[in-house]
């Protein structure tokens, strides 16, 4: 793929028995098979893993990047005198940006929404910032992800339909105004970037189906479904994401933001999305929660203690570097910084199976069957 064309996609096969469905994304920096899980690198790291290790050790074939807390720090200015996040990280896969959205959501005390964009303190040194959907465009274009998105304004649960309403419309507003931004300036670095809008509306049937109606009719290159697992009950969140899904091209990549837990991502896979994303293996692997085919294990329980079987008996990637139960338990035990870095390599691996088997299910035509054994599987506390 040359470097000035489009994102690609190309469907290759869907489950007869589910909405799940393999393909492959093109960008300029590289091929991604989905369905596919992106470690999230909020600030240029995935925590505790070095880059070679993401690419070698575990396969991940496309990482994410935060736009808040990039452009608090390092900065647009060091990472444009570096070229991009790609080169300043020392990685040459493709890479996924937020907007900025969500964190300027989360930060519900010290910003303020308005029409022409959000204003917020820094949670660093309290400095103010706007945020406005050009100004969100512009330093996504210097970060230089392969594919950015749209900034809009994330809902906390529950919410109003009127509030739902309101919001949503705005993120419609600021959607339109991000693609009028985006298609006038071009990207930095020689490169096309991939602009994504986000599906809005909260836990509203109607909100969510307008929503997706209106961003469909956008036609970018892939489309994201936002404003979900925030706290509303799990099956909501499954309901939501089918109706969604049912709308939005099935020849474009569907990305759902921040989901979630192994099960919550093969729930998604069989309602028909592509992408997916979550700091849950990252950073429950600190606080020593490891997931495994065979459910999910707190390693700092004592009944580890001397247990020498692999991590994951399944074989799921990292395990067979060699690393025992009872060996990771005694590192966190002990407060060392390998059980982290173990724990996280573990679990980035873990997912990265399951969404592999997930696909090769796929094209194999019984992945519902095996989805349905699986999720009952991870879900169990070992």
């Amino acid at each position: 793929m040359k470097k000035s064309e489009k994102l690609k996609f190309k469907l290759i096969h869907t489950d007869e028995a589910s909405k799940a469905q393999a393909g492959i994304i093109e960008t300029a920096h590289g091929k991604i098979e989905t369905p596919i899980f992106m470690p999230v690198g909020t600030a240029g790291t995935v925590k505790g893993v070095h880059q070679h290790e993401l690419k070698e050790d575990i396969g991940a074939q496309i990482i994410l990047g935060n736009t808040y807390h990039l452009y608090l720090r390092p900065g647009t200015e060091l990472l444009e005198q570096a070229g991009g996040l790609h080169k300043f990280m020392n990685w040459e896969g493709p890479i996924l940006t937020d907007s900025g959205g969500f964190q300027v959501f989360s930060l519900s005390g010290i910003r303020k929404i308005k029409e022409e964009g959000v204003q917020f303190t820094s949670h660093i040194d309290g400095s103010k910032h706007l945020f406005t959907p050009e100004r969100a465009m512009d330093i996504q274009r210097s970060i230089g992800g392969d594919i950015f998105m749209a900034f809009d304004e994330c809902t906390a649960y529950p919410c109003e339909h009127k509030a739902a309403k309101k919001s949503m419309e705005l993120t419609h507003r600021w959607l339109e105004r991000c693609c009028l931004h985006t298609d006038k300036h071009p990207p930095l670095y020689g490169y096309h970037q991939s602009l994504f809008p986000i599906v809005q509306g909260s836990t509203y049937r109607d909100l969510r189906i307008q929503s997706a109606e209106f961003i469909a009719s956008m036609d970018r290159e892939g489309n994201a479904i936002g404003g979900l697992s925030v706290g509303e009950p799990i099956e909501q969140m499954y309901e939501l994401t089918n109706l969604v899904t049912d709308i939005l091209p099935k020849d474009k990549p569907r990305y759902l933001m921040g989901v979630g837990t192994p099960a919550n991502i093969l729930e998604g896979i069989a309602r028909g999305v592509d992408m997916f994303d979550c700091v849950m293996p990252t950073r429950n692997a600190r606080n020593g929660m490891l997931f495994t085919s065979e459910g999910i294990i707190n390693i700092r329980n004592e009944k580890w203690k001397n247990d020498l079987s692999p991590l994951d008996a399944e074989g799921t990637s990292y395990v067979d570097k060699g690393y025992s139960k009872a060996y990771l338990r005694h590192l966190h035990i002990s407060k060392e910084m390998l059980a982290a870095q173990i724990a996280t390599l573990h679990n980035l691996s873990f997912y990265l199976w399951l969404v592999k088997e997930a696909r090769a299910h796929i094209l194999n035509g019984d992945f519902n069957l095996w989805k349905k054994e699986m999720v009952e599987k991870v879900s169990r506390r070992l």
